[in-house]
This record gives C-alpha cells, structure tokens and sequence, in this order.
C-alpha cells in the first residue's frame, strides 16, 4: 500500500486499485468549470499499436508491489495484484474508458438496461451468446444470483469486504432465456453499472466456504482472454497463460508473469531484464541506471497522470483542527498550485490543482467546486486564526510532560514536553517554533541535504465500485507505534517569511505533521517541506514526525494519530457509491468507540450524508451528477482534506513492447499487449 498513492479506499473498501473500472454520458456542458471536466488533463501514454503490428507468443514480466495474498477481489486483504489478476481472467459487464468513463464489454454483454423503474428498478443483462467459462459451461443468471448472495450482505458466513449496491438487490433471476439475467432491485440504485464487475463462477460464490478460502491462491474457473496457472511463492511470480476457450481476440502474449519487486530495485530489474514492465517513482527517473537504459533506448518511461489525487488531511477529531475556523485557516495559508508544481512540473505533465474530492477532470461529475473553501489568502487565514482565539502573543515554556496545543489527549503527539528551542525530548524537530537560533550556515545547509534524502510514499486505498478491487483492510486502533521521527536540528523549509508564532493562553498552535519513511517518499517530503513554509507564515507551527511506512496508515492516518497528514485516494466513476464511506459523518458505535467508516480526517456532516443518499437513489443520470457535486462543494466547506494534485503515474517499459504503458483512467487490455514485430512502430506518445 502506497500512502502519496492509490490504495484501499480503505477500510470497507474496494486501489485502488487503488489503484488502482463504467457509461455512456454525454460530455459536460455548461459553466467554465464544467467544461474542464470534458476531458482528462493528460492523455494516456501507451504505445499503441494495431494487433498485425504485434507478434505472437511471448512472456511479459510486469513487476508488481507484493504477492496478492488473494485472488478474490471482495476480500478485504485484496490489492493492487489482485485486482491486475481479475481484469485479465473474470468477466466485467464494464470497464472504464480512457476518459475515466464506464463502457459496456462487448465480450460479456450485448447489452443491459433499465427496463423498469415502477414499482421496482428492473435491469436486464443480455449475455454474449459465446461467454463461457473455462470449464466449458456457459456464463448464466446463476453466476448472477450467487454472486448477489454472497456479496449481499445478508450472510454473515462470507468474509467480504463490501457489499455496496449488493444490498439494494431483491433477486436475481433467469430471464427469457439463457442469455438473459433479470435483477430486480429492491431500492432504487444509480450506480447499478458498477455490479457484477469481475464477475466469478458460482464455484467460487456458491458457499461460504469456497468464497473464503476457495479463491484465495487459486482460480479453478476463468473467462478471460488469460487464465491462472500458477502462483509461486519462492520465485513470487503469478504465472497467467492464455485462455483456450476465448472467444474474443487472441491474446498475443503466451504467458504474463507478475514478479514481486521492491520499488528501490525496479531499476536495476529492467536492466537485468527480469522485468518487462515496471511502475516507478518520479526519483527513478533521475537514477543513473534508467538514464542509461533510455539513452541506449533499450527501455521508454511512459507518463501520465493515475486516477488518483493527494490530499493534505486535517484531522478535526479533537485540539484546534477541531475548529472548523482553523481548519479553513490552514487551507487558506496554501498555494495549491505551487504545491501541484512542485510535483508535476518537473515530470512536464499538466501542473492543475485537483478541484474535486470525488472526481477527476475527464469524469462525468468532475467540477471545480474548491471556491466553496477559497484559496490562497494569507489576511483571511490570519483573521481566521484570531477570530478562533489564535492570536501573535508571548509563548510560555512548557513544562515537562505538557500537551502541546495541537496534540491532545491520547494522539502520538503527546509524548514528552519538548526541550527549549523548538526540539522535543525525543528528537522531533517543530517547525515554527523556533526555527531561527544559531545554527551555522554550512551545518544547516548539510542538515537540509540529508533531509532531502530521507524519504516517504505509499498508497492509501480504497475500494472502487468498477472493478470490485479491494485493498488491504485496516482496523483503526488507539496507541500507534511511535515511529522514527525527523533528527534534532532539522531545517526549517526555505520559502515564505515567517510570521509571529500565534498562541492561545500562553500555549502555541503546533500541528503534528505526520509523514511516512523509506524509498520513494522524495516527493512527498518536498511537499510536506512547502506547505510547513506556508503555514509558517500565517503563524502555524508545525511538528514534523517520519515514521515507518509499513506503519503510517495502520497506526497513524486510520488510527487518527496526527493532525496534517499526506495521502491518495483513488477516484471513481461511481463517486455516490465509493466515496460516501470516505466522507461520511462519524457516528458513535455501540461500543462506545466511532464508527468513522473511511474517514480518516472524522470531519463529516448530514447534509453531505443526505446528499450522497439522494444521488444514490436516483435514476436520472443528470441529477445524480448534480447531486455528487453539490456533495463535493459542502465538502470543501468543511475543510476536512484539502485535495492538491493529480498523482503522476510513471511506467518503465520495454521499447519493444506495444500496448502498455500508463493507461490513465483506462482498464487494460490484456489480450492486446505483446511485443512489436520485427520494423513495426507504434504510434506516437506524448513521451516519445
């Protein structure tokens, strides 16, 4: 799981995965903002090329995060791999489109609709007359209706991770004929396209036992244009070989092998040619190993930008950030646009910041509704801050032991009184405080070195409708490990001037800032070093804490343990379903703890919970729409997250591979990869 990356919509979720999906609408009309959302801000990058260009036979290693420890996609520990898995072997009545938008798959459907909407939501599903599964039997209402079962919640036996839409189904049944599958809703469901996508036999469905455990290392039965051979736990490879029973396309590749490789060695993995295909970070493509390659124009990386934004998350669980006042002060100390810079301008890819929670420029919903919050305006931040009690004054020197203003109560932020001169006891630097005591000029200009050497990314996930993916499942817990945390004598970030520090009663506005460590969190820290800058000069201090990043989402971002925090959240093209778990109101559970669903920032409030429940329920495609970006717009109002840019996606490739790359919003298609034939081309790129 990538934390500044696609990842679990997490708890309940589906990436996302992420990373890291479905309609036919016509393209969005109107004002300014709803004609930026017509199309995507990048195109996708990935060498096409006509399939008699494409020879075959063929084995392509694609390295993938982790081994999927499933292959069942509505399990909560699914992932990334399992969801890669899914796309190439199960049926998906539709996939997503390369302008993020849902599509009909002609190879599993002719076609399916709405047929009735009184006194109940009838879809028919008109199958493929040559669909059938691997085995031989034909695909049918009774994959349908077992899948429904299993998913609908009603079962507790099923360890599943959702049941989205599911749940609104009544029954499921044979129609006309063999071909057709009649699902009968029992409350009305707009997102009723993102169902039944993958699709797996009742083998797997039928029983509680056989979803549980059945799927998890092996698929009997498949109906893709590949099928499952084997999983190989000592060479962590899956091993995926042609379908003999498909009925679409050939696939021109013999074998895709997905091979486990960490990020750090993805480089050296393409020189050596243990891997074909390689996601990378954007300091890969810096290294001296990958320049080599390119320049012997052995290897292309192919950029884009993924479903998926960042977000900088406040958490208004409790301490100042609980003030909404505040909250909109720090979004108001931020230049989202020098933030979205930082990042994608390096890369020469579309530097726009993000202006929705719940789509991306190119989907249907997508409109910029961030004017709701407003942007960069250092007097109202300020003004904000006094009017919240935040005021420039005298600070009074903690004693040992006492809470800093910003991390109360149980938070990881509370562990011994820091020392004098803005450094805690236990070695967490806070910027702000006093960033500007006698350190000399060379030793600060090493510490800012080593600092940007240090390093932090992963992927926060969630589920996404479309494709039925999931993502690891976390389990939000009290008291996370306390980490590794930035050295003594830490740098303040250059930037903007400082501005007096603000306090209330003696005790300063200190945010903790918590970031994760390790390989490939350069961008990340950039970033975090930017916005510190920023809040500096609105009078926030800020307490920067590096923790590990097997540890940063479990025991900090869903455990609630800081108050900024940097991470991704894929979008979808079923938004009223995915993202309501995401930013719905925290509500007290039985037990006394609260039930925050996804929302790790516990700001949430009713009418966006109406919002989504109306935009659900409604079958006018236009209306739903208006209704999601209605949500979108009270959600920046509250100030919760503040979403800054579209997440770069960076694909190292084979030159001689065709129709691979960075697909952006686009579901692969498997059947079509394979390696150029001797003198053909593909077309041209953006990066070519």
């Amino acid at each position: 799981m990538s934390y500044d990356g696609v990842g679990p919509r997490a708890v309940t979720r589906s990436v996302a995965f992420l990373t890291a999906g479905v309609l036919a609408v016509p393209l969005l009309a109107g004002c300014g903002s709803d004609d930026e959302g017509s199309k995507p801000l990048a195109k996708q990058d990935v060498a096409h090329a006509a399939r008699a260009q494409v020879a075959d036979g063929g084995t392509l290693r694609w390295a993938v995060d982790a081994m999927p420890q499933t292959l069942n996609t509505f399990q909560a520990d699914a992932d990334a791999g399992t969801t890669r898995i899914a796309q190439a072997v199960l049926p998906a009545m539709f996939r997503i489109d390369a302008s993020g938008r849902p599509q009909r798959d002609a190879d599993y459907l002719d076609s399916a609709r709405v047929v009735d909407t009184e006194p109940k939501q009838v879809v028919v599903y008109k199958l493929n007359q040559q669909a059938v599964w691997s085995d031989g039997r034909e695909i049918g209402a009774d994959d349908f209706a077992a899948q429904w079962r299993a998913l609908s919640g009603k079962d507790s036996a099923y360890w599943t991770a959702r049941n989205a839409g599911y749940d609104r189904i009544e029954k499921v049944e044979r129609g006309a004929n063999d071909l057709e599958v009649k699902v009968t809703f029992g409350r009305p469901y707009a997102d009723w396209k993102s169902l039944f996508s993958p699709l797996y036999p009742k083998d797997v469905t039928a029983t509680a036992n056989s979803f549980n455990d059945g799927a998890r290392k092996k698929l009997k039965v498949s109906a893709g244009p590949f099928a499952v051979q084997k999983i190989d736990t000592k060479s962590k490879d899956v091993v995926l070989t042609r379908n003999p029973r498909w009925w679409g396309h050939p696939a021109k590749l013999n074998e895709i092998v997905l091979h486990e490789v960490p990020r750090d060695k993805r480089a050296a993995a393409l020189a050596d040619g243990t891997v074909d295909v390689a996601d990378i970070d954007p300091a890969d493509t810096l290294g001296a190993s990958l320049k080599q390659q390119q320049a012997r124009q052995t290897v292309v990386v192919r950029k884009s930008l993924e479903p998926a934004f960042t977000q900088l998350a406040l958490n208004g669980a409790d301490g100042p950030l609980a003030d909404e006042r505040v909250r909109h002060a720090v979004a108001h100390a931020l230049n989202r646009k020098e933030l979205a810079e930082i990042v994608l301008k390096p890369l020469g890819l579309p530097a726009v910041p993000v202006g929705s929670h719940l789509a991306l420029s190119g989907q249907v919903a997508y409109a910029d509704n961030s004017d709701a919050l407003g942007g960069q305006d250092t007097a109202e931040a300020k003004a904000l801050l006094a009017d919240a009690g935040w005021v420039p004054g005298a600070v009074k020197e903690q004693k040992k032991g006492e809470k800093a203003a910003g991390a109360e109560g149980d938070k990881a932020g509370s562990r011994p009184g820091k020392s004098p001169g803005g450094e805690k006891g236990d070695g967490t630097y806070i910027v702000g405080v006093d960033d500007h005591k006698g350190h000399d000029t060379e030793d600060k200009r090493d510490r800012e070195d080593k600092e940007k050497a240090r390093g932090a990314d992963g992927r926060a996930a969630p589920q996404l409708a479309q494709d039925g993916r999931q993502y690891p499942q976390e389990h939000p817990k009290q008291g996370g490990a306390p980490g590794a945390y930035a050295p003594k004598g830490t740098a303040a970030p250059a930037g903007a001037a400082a501005a007096p520090k603000v306090a209330k009663n003696g005790k300063p506005l200190t945010l903790r800032f918590v970031l994760p460590s390790g390989p490939g969190s350069d961008t990340l820290s950039k970033v975090a070093d930017r916005i510190t800058a920023m809040l500096d000069a609105v009078g926030i201090a800020t307490e920067i804490t590096k923790v590990p990043g097997d540890s940063y989402f479990r025991d900090h971002i869903a455990a609630g343990q800081y108050d900024l925090a940097l991470y991704s959240w894929p979008t979808s093209a079923y938004p009223a379903t995915d993202a309501r778990p995401v930013y719905a109101k925290p509500v007290p559970a039985a037990d006394g703890s609260l039930n925050v669903q996804q929302n790790y920032t516990r700001v949430g409030t009713d009418q966006v919970d109406q919002l989504f429940s109306q935009a659900i329920a409604t079958l006018d495609e236009g209306e739903e729409k208006d209704l999601v970006r209605k949500a979108d717009s009270r959600i920046w109002a509250t100030a919760g997250s503040i979403p800054l840019y579209q997440r770069p996606q960076l694909v190292a490739t084979r030159r001689t591979l065709a129709n691979v790359g960075a697909f952006g919003f686009q579901t692969p298609v498997y059947e079509d990869m394979g390696f150029l034939k001797k003198g053909a081309k593909p077309s041209p790129s953006p990066s070519s």
